[in-house]
């Protein structure tokens, strides 16, 4: 195989990593939890720190479950309040690294949260098959706990 060729696959695997990303984080935005369900594989490696005063974090690893993730985030905060914004999105190969901050009310206790994230993905035959979200867990369990 030469050289070229393999820059080549690996421009095309890139390409093909960016464009599911860039679909994924249009799914979410939009709320489209039909296209995430499609978008992430049968079986996903889902990181999300344990946080038992979160009621939207618990481990998942079906499509369906880590696509419902985004369901249960809207049942739990105030959707107008909800903001997040891409600082920088990485992709090599079949994993894309995004980092970013995001901040968001938590709707029973009316308290904010707010933090930097990171999330990497990884892209395998068109669907996710990696979703490992680090975020401020602190900021986001004490918006859940009410004040005292």
């Amino acid at each position: 195989m030469s050289v070229e060729h393999t820059a080549a696959t690996g421009a095309q695997v890139s390409e093909a990593t960016r464009s599911v990303v860039s679909e994924f984080l249009a799914a979410r935005v939009a709320g489209d939890t039909g296209r995430l369900i499609e978008l992430f594989a049968d079986e996903v490696d889902w990181q999300l720190a344990e946080n038992p005063a979160v009621p939207w974090i618990r481990p998942r690893s079906t499509g369906a479950e880590c696509a419902a993730q985004f369901t249960e985030l809207m049942e739990h905060t105030v959707p107008e309040d909800a903001r997040a914004s891409v600082d920088t999105f990485l992709v090599d190969g079949a994993d894309a690294v995004l980092t970013g901050h995001l901040s968001g009310t938590v709707r029973a206790t009316g308290r904010s949260f707010e933090g930097p994230f990171a999330l990497r993905l990884t892209v395998e035959d068109g669907r996710i098959t990696r979703h490992h979200l680090y975020e401020n867990s602190l900021s986001i369990a004490e918006a859940c706990t009410p004040a005292g």
